[in-house]
């Protein structure tokens, strides 16, 4: 994708399921922590549904909490998964479905060869594949993938955007630091 090409460290292949085109197409990253709130869900769900209804492609990372939620939201109008295995691997297995439901209904990537099982240290390498594909980047914990999304965002020249949540709740202490920031 040419968006991605842009990037300094652009994976040199991708591995694809689904329709590729999505993959061309104006893109947003919803990303956010594993341990998300039912508030956060659900306003990832409707978020990504507002989002792909403007043209937009929602990409995420298939993770459970946000990610899932956004893959929902976005389904009717086609999503982008961007996983840290290889394509035919789902991760988490609950994500099965879904899985099946984004190749009929958009695009599964990966960089990691099919029948690659994810690793920790996967989860970096995937998550700079979602900024960059996206133009945007979307309660993120203080120590977080999403986090390290938002910041190869930044460095891809990316817009850096997030959602304010209860100072209160330590799942948005990262999201309220890239806003001190300048997100």
């Amino acid at each position: 994708p040419a968006l991605l090409d842009m990037a300094e460290d652009a994976p040199p292949v991708l591995m694809a399921l689904g329709d590729p085109v999505y993959l061309s197409q104006p893109a947003i990253a919803i990303v956010v922590a594993r341990n998300a709130s039912p508030n956060g869900r659900g306003f990832a769900s409707t978020l990504a549904g507002e989002l792909v209804a403007t043209g937009h492609v929602v990409v995420s990372g298939m993770a459970r909490g946000i990610d899932t939620s956004a893959h929902i939201g976005a389904l009717p109008f086609g999503t982008v998964a961007v996983l840290a295995g290889g394509v035919d691997i789902v991760y988490p297995r609950e994500n099965a479905d879904l899985h099946a439901r984004i190749i009929e209904r958009g695009t599964v990537v990966s960089e990691m060869p099919v029948g690659v099982t994810p690793q920790g240290r996967h989860f970096p390498r995937r998550n700079r594949i979602i900024s960059g594909l996206s133009r945007a980047v979307v309660e993120a914990a203080e120590r977080s993938g999403s986090l390290t999304t938002a910041r190869f965002a930044g460095e891809q020249g990316r817009e850096v955007l997030a959602v304010p949540g209860s100072p209160l709740d330590p799942r948005s202490h990262g999201t309220a630091k890239l806003i001190r920031d300048g997100a």
